[in-house]
């Protein structure tokens, strides 16, 4: 019997909640590939859901900064340097530098998975000196990665006009499901991923002032104390609450049960405008209308299937004035309800997942 090839993939997020890489994982596990993914555990880690792929996290002795990457890095490299595996692919820029010298050690194939455009990231830009940091791996690493995909039409040709290389797209989008949209019996907002800076929590956050609905964000991120601090700014305890870190299984529930969405970016950087979050996708295919900037993706999307209400400029008062007209405005969120149905059935992972098999069995092959 022939042996299954054996991908090993590399990440700086909690196994348990990264939808993306739990279904990337679960795809390639379900079509016969040896899967292991490998992150690390933190002090507040849950034990991990049980999966159909191996799940490995490394102990570190620093949570953030610079001992982080250090601590990690080393630790991964030399993890990689002695785990069977047939391909090594990194997630994003956080992992390349100890996939790439591990693989090219022993002699591996290696890929990149770019979820975003990394070094034009908020919180990347606005540090000159992380900047030049992250930069400088980029210019290194990525055009020795000649295998990859990432999630946008738009990052595919950055990354080609800024390394060379010419990588598939697989989108991050959801799984398609039955679906039945249950009657809702409270209209709360609903705000689902990372709470990181570049996410509009300085304009939503105060928005809520303006509008007679709860908020509940679920996720957790890089801004989450501030967003917090945000929200006692303008004493909105009574009207915000913040879950932290949620479970799919429990997200699912939020989600399906909001009455609106919140899919928002900043523009100021380039890595935002041309983004396409899995959140997107989520509230299309729980039948959730939604508030999205007007950026090129989405608005490529809405064109086609009219279910979000995009805005130009995200300012507390138009993002009260969108958020009320949908809460209000019963036939314009039926409508936006509606043209979800359609919409979730070209746009699922079943589409995505052959391209992402196909990426796997043609690299094996060579």
């Amino acid at each position: 019997m022939k042996r299954a090839t054996r991908i090993v993939f590399t990440v700086t997020n909690d196994l348990n909640y990264d939808q993306r890489m739990i279904r990337i994982c679960t795809t390639l596990a379900d079509a016969g590939y040896d899967i292991t993914i490998v992150g690390f555990r933190k002090k507040d880690s849950k034990p991990l859901a049980q999966r159909p792929y191996k799940q490995v996290r490394l102990p570190i002795i620093a949570e953030k900064g610079k001992l982080l990457y250090v601590d990690f890095w080393t630790k991964l490299f030399f993890f990689l340097l002695f785990r069977p595996a047939d391909i090594m692919c990194c997630i994003d820029l956080d992992t390349i530098l100890p996939v790439y010298f591990a693989s090219a050690i022993r002699r591996k194939k290696r890929v990149h998975d770019a979820h975003e455009l990394f070094v034009e990231l908020k919180e990347v830009i606005s540090r000159p000196s992380i900047s030049r940091m992250w930069n400088a791996i980029a210019n290194f690493a990525v055009p020795r990665f000649p295998h990859g995909y990432t999630v946008g039409a738009g990052i595919v040709t950055e990354l080609k006009k800024r390394y060379g290389v010419d990588y598939a797209l697989v989108r991050n989008i959801t799984v398609l499901k039955p679906l039945a949209i249950p009657e809702k019996k409270e209209k709360y907002i609903l705000y689902q991923g990372a709470v990181n800076v570049g996410r509009r929590f300085e304009q939503v956050i105060p928005a809520m002032q303006y509008v007679d609905a709860p908020l509940i964000i679920c996720g957790a991120g890089n801004f989450y104390d501030e967003a917090i601090t945000i929200m006692k700014e303008h004493k909105l305890e009574h009207k915000i609450t913040f879950k932290g870190y949620v479970p799919p299984e429990e997200l699912k529930q939020y989600t399906i049960n909001a009455w609106v969405g919140i899919t928002l970016f900043e523009d100021t950087s380039l890595s935002n405008r041309l983004s396409l979050a899995n959140r997107f996708f989520d509230y299309m295919h729980n039948g959730v209308p939604q508030i999205c900037n007007r950026y090129e993706e989405y608005e490529y999307v809405n064109n086609e299937f009219e279910i979000a209400t995009l805005i130009a400029d995200p300012t507390p008062e138009n993002i009260a004035a969108a958020l009320n007209r949908l809460l209000h405005d019963e036939p314009y969120h039926h409508q936006l309800q509606q043209n979800c149905l359609p919409a979730r059935e070209k746009y699922c992972w079943q589409h995505e997942a052959k391209t992402l098999l196909d990426f796997y069995d043609n690299l094996a092959k060579a």
